[in-house]
């Protein structure tokens, strides 16, 4: 790799910093406020722009659409065109841009340690599959092999626990060994906060289908970290 000095246009690139570090590059690409989210929202696949709405709620539609133009023209986002009879518009993470997802879960674990952390806002269904790889603790797995469904918001998600490790992914729960249902933020006292699945279940805050005894203990697999101080 040849080191050489990159000239830069004021159109194209917003220049933040005046340091060749590549934590301050990565601040010029995902540092600007919503960036690094919008990336997080994509890391399960494909999002329309209303669906990248909903999981922000926060954003408006013109700093979204400004957002998404320049991680498009970072090369970390691109845009597509679903098939018919779809023919929508859809963002996506380019491959690189999928590489972003170890800061974003390495990011978020280690924020969740400050006492500042509010678990009673907004938490998108994405940002709920993936705390599951954040936090899971690999010793509990044991020998479980098990498919959790959940059905969040009118979308179906699929975690998959086997050889020690976790994957997620937007998928059809068709075929998993037990299915979840509820709002997001009440998941969070039973993965987290110790809450027994069935009390959650009993309580009506959670609905849940198929095998009893797999879910329940997938609920136990997951931990907070030590708050600091």
């Amino acid at each position: 790799m040849k080191l050489e000095k990159v000239t830069r246009t004021e159109t194209v690139d917003r220049k933040w910093y005046d340091d060749a570090c590549g934590t301050a590059l990565g601040m010029e690409l995902v540092g600007e406020r919503w960036s690094l989210l919008i990336v997080r929202e994509l890391l399960l696949g494909p999002r329309r722009f209303g669906d990248l709405r909903s999981g922000l709620p926060g954003i408006s539609a013109n700093v979204l659409t400004q957002r998404l133009e320049g991680l498009a023209a970072a090369g970390i986002v691109a845009r597509e065109i679903l098939p018919p009879p779809a023919r929508a518009q859809v963002y996506l993470l380019t491959a690189w841009g999928r590489e972003c997802e170890s800061v974003v879960l390495g990011l978020g674990r280690w924020a969740l340690r400050s006492p500042r952390h509010d678990p009673m806002l907004h938490f998108s269904p994405t940002a709920l599959l993936l705390s599951l790889k954040m936090l899971l603790v690999p010793e509990r797995i044991g020998d479980l092999v098990a498919t959790i469904g959940f059905e969040l918001r009118g979308e179906e998600y699929v975690a998959r626990v086997a050889d020690g490790a976790i994957s997620v992914a937007r998928a059809p729960v068709a075929g998993a060994d037990a299915v979840l249902t509820g709002e997001t933020n009440a998941f969070l006292p039973v993965f987290y906060g110790g809450l027994p699945l069935l009390w959650a279940v009993d309580s009506g805050a959670l609905g849940m289908k198929g095998d009893v005894a797999l879910a329940t203990r997938f609920a136990t697999l997951f931990a907070l970290p030590d708050k600091v101080g």
